[in-house]
């Protein structure tokens, strides 16, 4: 078991070889052993997908951008499956900050946005809250970042 309240502040990055998958729309968007896993005190594990392993042709660039105090500026992306567009199903950061260079292009998936994330064929539990996007496994525990009345955490 991994407890939330252990991981540290600023974040750590892993590399992982757990399989992690993720499907919209009866579509396999990623299957990847070569992702990482961003660990910070309070929230569940985010998983970051290199690039080259997402299905061509699913993500088009978002609107908006955000500001993660250790990353640097996210850019946000569209999830195209099919007829059925996402907007903003993942996060990239282009430009990481240097401690963070390695996830530069890597996505990061919303687990809430899309039909199915899973890490080593572990059906993912999303972060609650929609600023986050954390993967919650069964060896994953909180009190979890995210839900009303945690923000000030």
């Amino acid at each position: 078991m991994e407890s939330v309240w252990d991981y540290p502040r600023p974040p750590r990055l892993e590399r992982t070889a757990a399989r992690v998958t993720v499907v919209h729309a009866g579509q396999t968007i990623v299957d990847s052993d070569r992702c990482w896993r961003v660990l910070e005190t309070s929230h569940p594990p985010v998983y970051y997908v290199p690039r080259d392993d997402i299905a061509d042709g699913v993500l088009e660039r978002g609107t908006g951008r955000s500001h993660c105090e250790f990353k640097g500026v996210a850019d946000y992306w569209d999830l195209v499956a099919g007829d059925i567009r996402v907007r903003q199903a993942g996060w990239s950061y282009e430009r990481p900050s240097p401690a963070y260079a390695e996830i530069a292009g890597a996505v990061a998936f919303y687990p809430s946005r899309v039909d199915e994330c899973r890490v080593a064929g572990e059906l993912v539990r999303p972060q609650e809250g929609d600023f986050y996007g954390g993967w919650i496994t069964a060896d994953i525990i909180g009190p979890f970042k995210g839900a009303p009345g945690t923000m000030g955490w």
